[in-house]
Protein backbone atom coordinates (compact mmCIF):
# COMPACT_ATOMS: atom_id res chain seq x y z
CA UNK A 1 0.00 0.00 0.00
CA UNK A 2 2.56 2.57 -1.17
CA UNK A 3 0.32 4.54 -3.50
CA UNK A 4 -3.13 4.82 -4.98
CA UNK A 5 -4.19 5.82 -8.45
CA UNK A 6 -6.30 8.81 -9.47
CA UNK A 7 -7.24 10.01 -12.93
CA UNK A 8 -7.14 13.60 -14.14
CA UNK A 9 -9.79 15.28 -16.27
CA UNK A 10 -7.58 14.44 -19.26
CA UNK A 11 -7.74 10.71 -18.35
CA UNK A 12 -4.08 10.64 -17.34
CA UNK A 13 -3.35 8.39 -14.37
CA UNK A 14 -1.43 9.91 -11.45
CA UNK A 15 -0.26 8.11 -8.33
CA UNK A 16 -0.37 9.57 -4.84
CA UNK A 17 2.06 8.29 -2.21
CA UNK A 18 0.07 7.22 0.85
CA UNK A 19 1.54 8.17 4.22
CA UNK A 20 2.44 4.98 6.02
CA UNK A 21 1.24 4.05 9.49
CA UNK A 22 4.56 4.94 11.13
CA UNK A 23 4.51 8.45 9.67
CA UNK A 24 0.95 9.05 10.87
CA UNK A 25 1.68 7.74 14.38
CA UNK A 26 4.79 9.92 14.67
CA UNK A 27 2.80 12.95 13.48
CA UNK A 28 0.15 12.16 16.10
CA UNK A 29 2.78 11.92 18.86
CA UNK A 30 4.33 15.25 17.81
CA UNK A 31 0.90 16.91 17.85
CA UNK A 32 0.14 15.40 21.26
CA UNK A 33 3.38 16.78 22.71
CA UNK A 34 2.60 20.21 21.22
CA UNK A 35 -0.90 20.19 22.72
CA UNK A 36 0.41 19.13 26.14
CA UNK A 37 3.14 21.80 26.03
CA UNK A 38 0.58 24.44 25.07
CA UNK A 39 -1.72 23.39 27.90
CA UNK A 40 1.06 23.52 30.49
CA UNK A 41 2.50 26.86 29.36
CA UNK A 42 -0.83 28.65 28.98
CA UNK A 43 -2.04 27.12 32.24
CA UNK A 44 0.94 28.55 34.09
CA UNK A 45 0.52 31.93 32.39
CA UNK A 46 -3.20 32.19 33.15
CA UNK A 47 -2.73 30.97 36.73
CA UNK A 48 -0.18 33.71 37.34
CA UNK A 49 -2.91 36.27 36.67
CA UNK A 50 -4.67 35.22 39.89
CA UNK A 51 -8.16 35.04 38.39
CA UNK A 52 -11.00 34.13 40.71
CA UNK A 53 -13.39 31.19 40.36
CA UNK A 54 -15.92 33.48 38.70
CA UNK A 55 -13.50 33.83 35.77
CA UNK A 56 -12.90 30.12 35.23
CA UNK A 57 -14.42 30.45 31.75
CA UNK A 58 -11.24 32.24 30.73
CA UNK A 59 -9.29 29.08 31.43
CA UNK A 60 -11.63 27.13 29.18
CA UNK A 61 -11.44 29.65 26.33
CA UNK A 62 -7.69 30.26 26.46
CA UNK A 63 -6.57 26.72 27.28
CA UNK A 64 -9.29 24.19 26.58
CA UNK A 65 -10.85 25.37 23.34
CA UNK A 66 -7.65 25.62 21.26
CA UNK A 67 -6.56 22.18 22.51
CA UNK A 68 -9.98 20.71 21.66
CA UNK A 69 -10.09 22.27 18.19
CA UNK A 70 -6.37 21.93 17.42
CA UNK A 71 -6.57 19.35 14.63
CA UNK A 72 -9.61 20.90 12.96
CA UNK A 73 -8.17 24.42 12.98
CA UNK A 74 -4.65 23.43 11.92
CA UNK A 75 -5.78 21.25 9.01
CA UNK A 76 -8.34 23.81 7.85
CA UNK A 77 -6.04 26.84 7.91
CA UNK A 78 -2.72 25.11 7.18
CA UNK A 79 -3.65 23.32 3.96
CA UNK A 80 -4.32 19.90 5.47
CA UNK A 81 -1.39 19.85 7.87
CA UNK A 82 -1.14 19.95 11.63
CA UNK A 83 2.30 20.80 12.99
CA UNK A 84 3.01 17.10 13.40
CA UNK A 85 1.96 16.35 9.83
CA UNK A 86 4.09 19.23 8.56
CA UNK A 87 7.09 17.84 10.44
CA UNK A 88 6.54 14.43 8.83
CA UNK A 89 5.80 15.94 5.39
CA UNK A 90 2.35 14.40 5.17
CA UNK A 91 -0.94 16.08 4.29
CA UNK A 92 -4.71 15.48 4.24
CA UNK A 93 -6.16 15.53 0.71
CA UNK A 94 -9.35 14.37 -0.98
CA UNK A 95 -9.24 11.05 -2.79
CA UNK A 96 -9.00 12.84 -6.14
CA UNK A 97 -5.89 14.68 -4.91
CA UNK A 98 -7.63 18.06 -4.47
CA UNK A 99 -7.76 20.22 -1.35
CA UNK A 100 -10.54 19.23 1.09
CA UNK A 101 -13.32 21.63 2.01
CA UNK A 102 -14.05 22.61 5.61
CA UNK A 103 -16.83 20.01 5.71
CA UNK A 104 -14.31 17.25 4.88
CA UNK A 105 -12.00 18.36 7.67
CA UNK A 106 -14.94 18.65 10.08
CA UNK A 107 -16.20 15.13 9.37
CA UNK A 108 -12.81 13.48 9.91
CA UNK A 109 -12.31 15.59 13.06
CA UNK A 110 -15.68 14.56 14.53
CA UNK A 111 -15.00 10.87 13.87
CA UNK A 112 -11.57 11.28 15.46
CA UNK A 113 -13.29 10.62 18.80
CA UNK A 114 -14.21 7.11 17.62
CA UNK A 115 -11.03 6.49 15.65
CA UNK A 116 -8.57 7.65 18.28
CA UNK A 117 -9.90 9.30 21.45
CA UNK A 118 -12.34 6.68 22.78
CA UNK A 119 -10.45 3.65 21.43
CA UNK A 120 -6.84 4.84 21.97
CA UNK A 121 -6.28 4.61 18.23
CA UNK A 122 -7.24 0.93 17.84
CA UNK A 123 -10.10 1.61 15.42
CA UNK A 124 -7.95 3.96 13.32
CA UNK A 125 -5.14 1.39 13.05
CA UNK A 126 -7.55 -1.43 12.21
CA UNK A 127 -9.30 0.63 9.51
CA UNK A 128 -5.96 1.77 8.06
CA UNK A 129 -4.57 -1.75 7.80
CA UNK A 130 -7.64 -3.06 6.00
CA UNK A 131 -8.07 -0.13 3.65
CA UNK A 132 -6.10 0.11 0.41
CA UNK A 133 -6.17 3.92 0.40
CA UNK A 134 -4.71 4.55 3.85
CA UNK A 135 -7.96 5.72 5.42
CA UNK A 136 -9.24 5.62 8.98
CA UNK A 137 -13.01 5.81 9.58
CA UNK A 138 -12.95 9.61 9.53
CA UNK A 139 -11.20 9.58 6.17
CA UNK A 140 -13.66 7.10 4.71
CA UNK A 141 -16.62 9.23 5.79
CA UNK A 142 -14.95 12.45 4.58
CA UNK A 143 -13.60 10.91 1.32
CA UNK A 144 -10.09 11.97 2.28
CA UNK A 145 -6.75 10.29 2.86
CA UNK A 146 -3.29 11.31 4.06
CA UNK A 147 -0.47 11.41 1.52
CA UNK A 148 3.28 11.68 1.90
CA UNK A 149 5.00 14.57 0.15
CA UNK A 150 8.41 12.93 0.39
CA UNK A 151 9.88 12.16 -3.01
CA UNK A 152 10.10 8.43 -3.78
CA UNK A 153 11.69 8.62 -7.22
CA UNK A 154 14.65 6.50 -8.32
CA UNK A 155 17.01 7.23 -11.20
CA UNK A 156 15.17 4.61 -13.29
CA UNK A 157 11.82 6.31 -12.82
CA UNK A 158 12.90 9.90 -13.22
CA UNK A 159 11.45 11.89 -16.09
CA UNK A 160 14.82 13.07 -17.38
CA UNK A 161 16.21 11.20 -20.39
CA UNK A 162 19.55 11.68 -22.10
CA UNK A 163 19.32 13.16 -25.58
CA UNK A 164 21.61 12.21 -28.49
CA UNK A 165 23.96 14.92 -29.73
CA UNK A 166 22.23 17.19 -32.21
CA UNK A 167 18.82 15.76 -31.42
CA UNK A 168 16.01 17.31 -33.47
CA UNK A 169 12.51 17.08 -31.93
CA UNK A 170 9.58 15.99 -34.05
CA UNK A 171 6.54 16.91 -31.96
CA UNK A 172 6.44 20.42 -30.42
CA UNK A 173 2.90 19.56 -29.32
CA UNK A 174 4.33 17.54 -26.39
CA UNK A 175 4.40 20.76 -24.38
CA UNK A 176 0.67 20.29 -23.73
CA UNK A 177 1.65 17.72 -21.10
CA UNK A 178 2.65 18.59 -17.54
CA UNK A 179 5.67 16.97 -15.87
CA UNK A 180 3.34 14.71 -13.87
CA UNK A 181 1.45 13.59 -16.96
CA UNK A 182 4.61 12.85 -18.94
CA UNK A 183 6.05 10.96 -15.97
CA UNK A 184 2.96 8.77 -15.96
CA UNK A 185 3.22 8.18 -19.70
CA UNK A 186 6.81 7.09 -19.23
CA UNK A 187 5.97 4.83 -16.27
CA UNK A 188 3.11 3.12 -18.09
CA UNK A 189 5.22 2.76 -21.25
CA UNK A 190 8.18 1.19 -19.44
CA UNK A 191 5.94 -1.24 -17.55
CA UNK A 192 4.09 -2.24 -20.73
CA UNK A 193 7.39 -2.86 -22.53
CA UNK A 194 8.68 -5.04 -19.69
CA UNK A 195 5.46 -7.07 -19.68
CA UNK A 196 5.17 -7.05 -23.49
CA UNK A 197 1.67 -5.58 -23.37
CA UNK A 198 1.48 -4.19 -26.90
CA UNK A 199 -2.21 -3.34 -26.57
CA UNK A 200 -1.40 -1.01 -23.66
CA UNK A 201 1.31 0.73 -25.69
CA UNK A 202 -1.07 1.15 -28.62
CA UNK A 203 -3.81 2.61 -26.39
CA UNK A 204 -1.27 4.92 -24.73
CA UNK A 205 0.01 6.13 -28.12
CA UNK A 206 -3.53 6.78 -29.38
CA UNK A 207 -4.51 8.69 -26.25
CA UNK A 208 -1.30 10.73 -26.26
CA UNK A 209 -1.71 11.66 -29.93
CA UNK A 210 -5.32 12.69 -29.30
CA UNK A 211 -4.26 14.99 -26.46
CA UNK A 212 -1.55 16.44 -28.71
CA UNK A 213 -4.15 16.81 -31.51
CA UNK A 214 -2.01 15.04 -34.08
CA UNK A 215 -2.42 11.88 -36.15
CA UNK A 216 -0.56 8.74 -35.16
CA UNK A 217 1.50 8.05 -38.28
CA UNK A 218 4.29 5.85 -36.90
CA UNK A 219 4.58 2.69 -34.84
CA UNK A 220 3.26 3.18 -31.28
CA UNK A 221 6.55 2.04 -29.70
CA UNK A 222 8.58 4.55 -31.69
CA UNK A 223 5.97 7.27 -31.15
CA UNK A 224 6.07 7.04 -27.34
CA UNK A 225 9.87 6.88 -27.36
CA UNK A 226 9.93 10.02 -29.51
CA UNK A 227 7.51 12.10 -27.45
CA UNK A 228 9.43 11.29 -24.25
CA UNK A 229 12.66 12.50 -25.87
CA UNK A 230 10.90 15.52 -27.39
CA UNK A 231 9.44 16.49 -24.02
CA UNK A 232 12.90 16.36 -22.48
CA UNK A 233 14.28 18.43 -25.34
CA UNK A 234 11.75 21.25 -24.89
CA UNK A 235 11.78 21.27 -21.09
CA UNK A 236 15.58 21.30 -20.89
CA UNK A 237 15.92 24.37 -23.12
Amino acid sequence: MDNYQIETAQNVEIYQNIANLGERILAFLIDTLIIIAYGLLTGIAVSSLGLGRENEWIYMVVIGLPMFLYHLLMETFNNGQSLGKAAMHIRVVKLDGSKPAFSNYAIRWLLRMIDITFTTGAVAVFAFLFNSKGQRLGDIAATTTVISEKQKITVHHTLMASLPDGYQPKYPQVTVFSDEEMQQIKNIFQKAKREQKHAVILALAKKSSQMMQISLDEKPLMFIDTIILDYNFYTQQ
